[in-house]
């Protein structure tokens, strides 16, 4: 049977295949067929490019080296003719580099040769679960970015670029900017929306279980194992898996954690075989993981593996002018939990807020306003309801992520920062040592001081 016999088994063509090698091109061909997908073929990138012109296509498939050129010349030519068409590059085992530079460039995913049918067919099932970009907002409004800035702008293009790919994406950004509500946008506008999002704080495990909590264990396989248990990579199989914190990973985790992606497979503690996954990573963190990779601290390898893209989340103090539009939403969300009218705030108190710093950024102003709310006897919230803390000195620290003073240190900044810690690591004292850069025993010092242990 020749390749038109099987395209006119097909009700319609979806792909194109792009391949120099026959035999290649014969082995994708049967397989979409299989698929109930027809398919066009092509040798050369002016073979393609001429196909490109006569129809549209629901995915592309295009080796990296053709005789007049490279798929990467493709994938730029697709972006720019027909922006809306995934096309998935192949290329030669152990060539990350390209295929990481195909991703940078706008490719949806890549496969290896030689051509594993499985992941052949978890990649065009996924592509062609994308929609046509329509320009429109995040689904869920709950999770829609607030704002108007031109900051806020440029992430929502980021985000809408980066939800039509399967690139490793690293977030980063400051303590409470909304990388996890970033990394939920990307997962619910792309493919795999209708696969599971598993969130993971990495600093909240811990380094005991890590390995039971990632991939699983059999029963028997330690004590405390009573019955087979799945990890989180196969609770995300099919969507994503967003490693918050990551870089409060231990060395030996991350060692098996690289494997995990490379392999797209990962064994249970106590089981002879490995289980195959198919997740797409995203990452977040707010240190700078090079600095850790420096410091030998982070491992080089991994850095390149989750890190193909990077997304930057700007903090509130760089977008002030949607405070008012998120302190909006933030009241609506308050009344419609607790049954009663929706605060307004005065306009003092507005400009109050807009003036204030916000090293804690948008997770401060929603917790600012819960507070506020509470002690709000009417329905507008004034800038006596706000109680304000005091934030001279706060934001760098913030941001460096670190205690630097190893002092008796009473500050409401440092109590500030402490509880910060505690509450996004859900009061895993180690886990917010780590994150603040000092000891478990100075942490439960200053509680016990405190009167908090």
């Amino acid at each position: 049977m020749n390749s038109q016999d099987r395209r006119n088994r097909s009700a319609s063509v979806d792909v194109l295949v792009v391949d120099d090698e026959e035999d290649i091109r014969e082995l994708l061909e049967l397989s979409l067929l299989r698929m109930g997908l027809g398919c066009d073929a092509a040798g050369t990138v002016a073979e393609a490019r001429a196909l490109l012109a006569e129809r549209r296509y629901r995915l592309c498939l295009t080796d990296m080296r053709l005789p007049d050129g490279d798929g990467l010349e493709l994938v730029e030519f697709i972006q720019h003719h027909q922006p809306g068409l995934p096309v998935a590059v192949i290329t030669a085992f152990g060539s990350i580099e390209t295929a990481i530079r195909a991703l940078k460039a706008g490719a949806f995913d890549f496969v290896t040769k030689p051509v594993e049918l499985k992941a052949l067919r978890e990649l065009v099932t996924h592509a062609l679960k994308l929609q046509p970009p329509s320009g429109e907002a995040a689904p869920d409004g709950r999770r829609n970015l607030i704002g108007s800035s031109a900051a806020l702008a440029q992430l929502r293009v980021q985000v809408d670029k980066l939800a039509r790919n399967q690139a490793p994406v690293f977030i980063h950004g400051e303590s409470g900017t909304g990388k996890e509500v970033i990394a939920r946008l990307i997962h619910g506008l792309g493919a795999r929306a209708a696969g599971p999002f598993v969130p993971v704080n990495c600093g909240a495990i811990s380094p005991d279980l890590m390995e039971s909590e990632f991939f699983g264990h059999r029963k028997g396989s330690f004590t405390g194992a009573t019955a087979d248990k799945e990890g989180l990579f196969q609770a995300a199989h099919g969507g994503t898996l967003f490693l918050d914190e990551v870089g409060e990973l231990p060395l030996a985790m991350q060692v098996k954690l690289l494997r995990a992606i490379q392999e797209r497979a990962v064994r249970p503690v106590g089981a002879h075989a490995e289980v195959a996954v198919d997740v797409r990573i995203l990452s977040a963190s707010h240190r700078d993981l090079a600095q850790l990779v420096n410091e030998n601290r982070f491992r080089q390898d991994l850095y390149f593996r989750i890190n193909v893209i990077t997304l930057r989340v700007p903090p509130l103090r760089e977008r002030r002018e949607d405070i008012p539009a998120l302190a909006e939403h933030v009241l609506a969300l308050l009344a419609q939990r607790e049954g009663g009218p929706v605060r307004s705030l005065a306009a003092g108190a507005l400009a109050v807020l807009q003036q204030h710093p916000f090293p804690g950024n948008v997770r401060e102003l929603e917790n600012l306003l819960e507070r506020a709310c509470a002690m709000c006897d009417g329905e507008e919230i004034t800038t006596a309801d706000l109680d304000l803390h005091p934030t001279e000195g706060l934001t760098q620290s913030m941001q460096l992520g670190r205690f630097e003073d190893d002092g008796e240190d009473d500050s409401d900044d440092e109590r500030i920062r402490i509880l910060r810690a505690l509450d996004e690591t859900r009061w895993n004292r180690s886990a917010a040592a780590r994150q603040l850069g000092m000891t478990l025993r100075q942490l439960r010092y200053r509680l016990q001081k405190w009167g908090m242990d």
